[in-house]
C-alpha cells in the first residue's frame, strides 16, 4: 500500500514537473533567472446540500386512499418506499422509484381505469399524476445533486490530473452521456431505466474527482504559463532583448515546442473542453437549477466566462503564442 501511495504522489506531481521544467528552460534561454512559482488557488467549493437541491412537498395519502387506486398498480410500489429500506434508498433510488411511480400513474390515467373509479378517487388519480409530473424533474435533479458520486465527483481535496493519468476517465464520460440521456428521456414510457445501469454509471464517477482534478490542472497551468509569458515580456522590455538570447528566437521556440508540457497543454485544453461541453449539456437538460448552482457553474464550469478555469487557460495559451511572435519579430 505504502509503495502505491507513493507512486501516486509522484503521478499527480508530474503536471508540475512538466510545468517547472520548461520555466527553467525559457529561463536559461531568455537569460533570466526562474520565475518563483506560487500555489496556484484551490477550485470553489461545491455549494452547500440545501443549496443545491429544490424543495419537494411530501406527498401523503392514506392507505385506503391508494388502494382505491390498486388498478393502477401503485400500491406495492408505494409500500415499498415507505418501508424501513425504502425511506432510506440513496438519491439515486429515490429517482427510480418516482420515475416508476409517474409511469404506472399516467399509464393509468391514459386508460380506462378513471372511467371504472368513483369521483373523488378519478380525482385523486388525476391530482397525484399531475404532481407527480411537476416533481419528476426536480427529483430528477436532486437525484444527481445529492448523490454522494456526483458531489466528490468536485471535492476540492483533490489533485490535478496527471499528464499520462487517463484511468477510468471514459467510463465518466459514458456516465454523463447515460444521465443525460436518461434526463432527456424520464418522460418518455418507453426509456429503460434499469437501477443496475444507472448504479454501474454512478460508481464509474465514484473511481475518481475528475472534475476537480481537470479544474485543479486547468488553474495550474494557466498560472505557470502566465509566470512564463511574464518572462517573455520582460526579455522584450529590455534593451538588449535579442544579445541576451541563448539561440535565435526560431531555435528557442523549436526547442520549447518539443518539451512534453506544451503537448500536455494541448491535450488538456482538448479533454477539459469535452469533458465540460458534456457537463455543460448535462446541467442544460435539467430544469433551472438553484441560484448558488448556477453562480458555481459560472465561476467554474463555465465554457465562455474569461475568469472561469478553462477560457483562463485558453487566453493563457493565447497571450503566450503572441509573446513568442513579438520575441521571434524583433530578434530575427
Amino acid at each position: 500500500m505504502l509503495v502505491l501511495s507513493l507512486v501516486g504522489c509522484r503521478s499527480e506531481e508530474e503536471a508540475e514537473t512538466r510545468l517547472v521544467r520548461y520555466q527553467q528552460a525559457l529561463a536559461e534561454g531568455l537569460g533570466q533567472p526562474a520565475p518563483q512559482a506560487s500555489a496556484p488557488p484551490n477550485i470553489g467549493a461545491f455549494p452547500d446540500r440545501n443549496e443545491r437541491l429544490h424543495e419537494i412537498p411530501e406527498t401523503r395519502e392514506g392507505i385506503l386512499e391508494v388502494y382505491a387506486l390498486r388498478e393502477c398498480r401503485i400500491t406495492s410500489l408505494v409500500a415499498a418506499r415507505n418501508n424501513q429500506l425504502g425511506r432510506v434508498a440513496p438519491p439515486s433510488q429515490q429517482w427510480i422509484y418516482e420515475l416508476e411511480l409517474w409511469r404506472r400513474l399516467h399509464a393509468c390515467w391514459q386508460s380506462s381505469v378513471p372511467e371504472t373509479l368513483a369521483e373523488a378517487d378519478r380525482e385523486r388519480l388525476g391530482r397525484l399524476t399531475r404532481t407527480k409530473t411537476e416533481q419528476l424533474p426536480m427529483v430528477s435533479w436532486n437525484s444527481l445533486f445529492d448523490s454522494e458520486e456526483w458531489v466528490r465527483n468536485f471535492s476540492r481535496a483533490s489533485s490535478p490530473l496527471a499528464p499520462d493519468d487517463t484511468h477510468g476517465i471514459e467510463a465518466q464520460f459514458e456516465a454523463l452521456t447515460w444521465l443525460h440521456q436518461a434526463t432527456l428521456n424520464q418522460f418518455n414510457p418507453t426509456w429503460r431505466h434499469e437501477s443496475s445501469t444507472l448504479e454501474h454509471h454512478l460508481k464509474s464517477l465514484r473511481s475518481r474527482p475528475l472534475t476537480a482534478e481537470l479544474l485543479r490542472a486547468l488553474l495550474l497551468a494557466e498560472q505557470r504559463l502566465a509566470e512564463a509569458t511574464a518572462m517573455l515580456a520582460d526579455t522584450l522590455t529590455a534593451d538588449d532583448t535579442c544579445s541576451r538570447l541563448s539561440a535565435t528566437p526560431d531555435e528557442l521556440g523549436r526547442r520549447q515546442a518539443a518539451r512534453q508540457a506544451l503537448d500536455w497543454l494541448e491535450r488538456l485544453e482538448a479533454l477539459a473542453t469535452r469533458w465540460l461541453t458534456m457537463l455543460d449539456n448535462l446541467i442544460e437538460s435539467h430544469i433551472p437549477p438553484p441560484e448558488t448552482v448556477s453562480a458555481y457553474r459560472e465561476r467554474w464550469l463555465s465554457l465562455e466566462n474569461p475568469d472561469a478555469p478553462l477560457p483562463a487557460l485558453r487566453q493563457a495559451r493565447r497571450e503566450h503564442r503572441q509573446h513568442w511572435h513579438a520575441l521571434v519579430e524583433r530578434c530575427s
